[in-house]
């Protein structure tokens, strides 16, 4: 089973949040995929990860770019794990059948959309009853904080 985090924004958008995920997740030694809504989303946090931070760069590459099993992150709309990626994280409300191939999964959904929210306490309790290990983030000012 899958360790899968579900994490509340709150107070910054996912274009702002995201790429520091991404850092953390990398410093851990994962490969990433990152699932979005669309192919527009994708070319979208293509454009965020190259320009979130002067100071910063985070490798990845979609399937605009090509040669997926190399790349630390690879971002795609399509359920796809082409990079071999220890780690998936799910956004725009993304789900994905089977979780065999990841050790952890970020859920990452926005606590100022209701709609968002009530999609992420669906996908908790599927979650839950497939007995995966789930843990509960939520954002404040400060950073993160593990809710029960």
């Amino acid at each position: 089973m899958a360790q899968i985090g579900f994490y509340h924004l709150l107070s910054t958008p996912l274009e702002r949040a995201l790429p520091r995920l991404l850092e953390r997740a990398r410093e851990q030694g994962h490969l990433i995929v990152v699932r979005a809504g669309s192919a527009e989303r994708v070319a979208q946090l293509d454009a965020v990860l190259w320009t979130y931070d002067e100071a910063s760069f985070l490798p990845h590459a979609s399937a605009r770019d090509g040669n997926a099993s190399a790349q630390p992150i690879w971002l795609t709309e399509r359920d796809e794990n082409p990079n071999q990626a220890t780690m998936l994280v799910l956004v725009d409300g993304s789900e994905v059948a089977d979780l065999s191939s990841f050790a952890r999964c970020a859920d990452i959904f926005d606590g100022n959309d209701e709609g968002a929210v009530e999609a992420a306490r669906t996908r908790w309790r599927r979650a839950s009853e497939a007995g995966h290990e789930l843990t509960y983030w939520q954002q404040t000012g400060s950073g993160w904080e593990r809710r029960a």
